[in-house]
C-alpha cells in the first residue's frame, strides 16, 4: 500500500511539473484590432490560422501563433466604405496581404503575467511586451505595437508633415484571447 502511494505521488508530481505543448482552439479564440487617427478610430477582427502554446508546471511558458491576414475585417464601417477600408489595409500602404498573407507571434519568455515575444509582420520582426491574464483554459490581454516598425508609414506624422486631420496614429492595439484545447 505504501509503495503504491509513493508511485501515485511520483506520477502526480511528474504530470504537474512536466512541460508540454498544446494547440489553441482557433474557433474559440479571438483577435480584435483598434487603430486611431486624429478624427476617430477604426476597429475590427482578424483570425488565428494556428497556435500552439507551451506549458511548464501548469503555467504558460511559450508559444507560436499564426494570424491569417486575409481575414482582416472592419466593424465600424459598412458597405462601400468598409470595402474601401479593407482594400486599403490589405494594400502595400499597410499589410501587403497578397505578399505577406500571415503574421506571427513567438513567445520568448513569460515571467508571471509579463510576456516578451517576437512579432513578425511583413517579414519584419520586432520585440513586443505585454501582460497576459489566465482564466481557466483561456488567456487574454492587449498587445500594442508601432506599425511604422513594420514598414507601415502611410499617414504617419513621424514621416509626413502637414497631414492635419488625415494623420494616423502609429500605435495599434490588439485585444486577444486564446483558448487552449
Amino acid at each position: 500500500m505504501k509503495l503504491k502511494l509513493i508511485q501515485l505521488l511520483t506520477l502526480t508530481f511528474f504530470l504537474v511539473s512536466s512541460s508540454f505543448a498544446a494547440d489553441i482552439d482557433t474557433k474559440a479564440s479571438s483577435l480584435t484590432w483598434k487603430g486611431s487617427k486624429v478624427t476617430g478610430k477604426h476597429y475590427g477582427k482578424i483570425y488565428f490560422k494556428s497556435g500552439t502554446v507551451e506549458m511548464k508546471e501548469g503555467s504558460l511558458s511559450g508559444g507560436t501563433f499564426v494570424v491569417d491576414m486575409k481575414t482582416f475585417t472592419v466593424d465600424d464601417l459598412e458597405g462601400e466604405w468598409a470595402t474601401k477600408f479593407i482594400g486599403h489595409m490589405k494594400s502595400k500602404d499597410f499589410f501587403t496581404v497578397d505578399k505577406y498573407p500571415t503574421s506571427k507571434l513567438v513567445i520568448k519568455s513569460v515571467k508571471g503575467n509579463k510576456v516578451t515575444a517576437d512579432l513578425t509582420v511583413k517579414d519584419k520582426t520586432n520585440e513586443v511586451k505585454f501582460d497576459v491574464k489566465k482564466s481557466g483554459k483561456s488567456y487574454s490581454g492587449v498587445l500594442s505595437f508601432d506599425r511604422t516598425k513594420f514598414g507601415m508609414i502611410y499617414g504617419s506624422g513621424d514621416f509626413f508633415k502637414g497631414l492635419g486631420d488625415k494623420m494616423i496614429n502609429n500605435k495599434v492595439n490588439v485585444d486577444f484571447k486564446f483558448v487552449v484545447k
